[in-house]
Order: C-alpha cells, then sequence, then structure tokens
C-alpha cells in the first residue's frame, strides 16, 4: 500500500458516495439513474433509485460483470471486460469497472447517446478510481 492509500479513508456506509452518482446522472444527457457497489453485489452509492430498487440494480450490475469476464475464457483470450451494454425495453444499462473491487452501473433512456453516457462512465472512474474502490474486508 503507497502512502497515498494508507491515508485514504474509504467510505464504508451506503450513501457516502451518492453526492459523485447525484453529479453524474444530473450532468449526463439521458442518464436517470446509478449505482456504484462492491464486486460482492453490496451498494455503496446510489443515485435516482429506492434502497430496495439500488440494492436489486447492485445485485445485477456485478453479476453481468462476473458473467461478462467468462468471455476471456470462451475465446481463449485473456482481458478485461471494459464495460457491458443491455438494451432493455425501458431503458439502456451500462456497467463497468469502477476501481479495485467496486461496480458502476447507469441507467438510460432509449435515446441516450451510448458512446457519450459509456465516455463519461470511463472519465468518472478516471477521476476518482481511488475513491471508488472496495477496500478488502477483514474479519
Amino acid at each position: 500500500m503507497n502512502s497515498d492509500e494508507a491515508d485514504f479513508v474509504f467510505p464504508s456506509e451506503p450513501g457516502q458516495l451518492d453526492w459523485i452518482l447525484e453529479s453524474f446522472v444530473e450532468r449526463v444527457p439521458g442518464a436517470f439513474c446509478a449505482v456504484l457497489a462492491s464486486g460482492d453485489g453490496v451498494r455503496r452509492g446510489t443515485h435516482g433509485l429506492d434502497t430496495d430498487s439500488a440494492d436489486h440494480l447492485s445485485a445485477i450490475v456485478t453479476g453481468l460483470r462476473s458473467l461478462a469476464k467468462g468471455v476471456g475464457k470462451v475465446t481463449g483470450t485473456p482481458g478485461q471486460v471494459r464495460q457491458v451494454v443491455v438494451e432493455h425495453d425501458s431503458a439502456l444499462l451500462f456497467v463497468s469497472a469502477a476501481g479495485r473491487g467496486s461496480v458502476l452501473g447507469v441507467l438510460a433512456d432509449h435515446d441516450a447517446d451510448a458512446n457519450v453516457v459509456g465516455h463519461e462512465m470511463a472519465a468518472l472512474v478516471t477521476s476518482l478510481r481511488e475513491h471508488l474502490g472496495t477496500p478488502v474486508r477483514t474479519a
């Protein structure tokens, strides 16, 4: 662990990162809600959803990212999952890694520009990666 990591305190309670997601949703055209989840599906932040829906979406985005990792095994080519996009009748769902042990999920309207949403997600993760990560849990 470097000195920056030693000084940083990871937000541990759900909701402490909501302001980041609120700013994202307000800034990105077509986005209407977002979740940040730990790699095992625990909600760490949300905007635009009630608690039950945010918990449910957190489980969905981590499951999708985990399933997408299997593509490398099928193709025989190792690599990272950059993004998963689901086109549903009601919305577009974007999923990406968001720092060590975290996943970002964004729901957007069908008329949202997928390139813009994906680019803004990548920019958010790049600029705040160390704050979005999930610390390793210890017993």
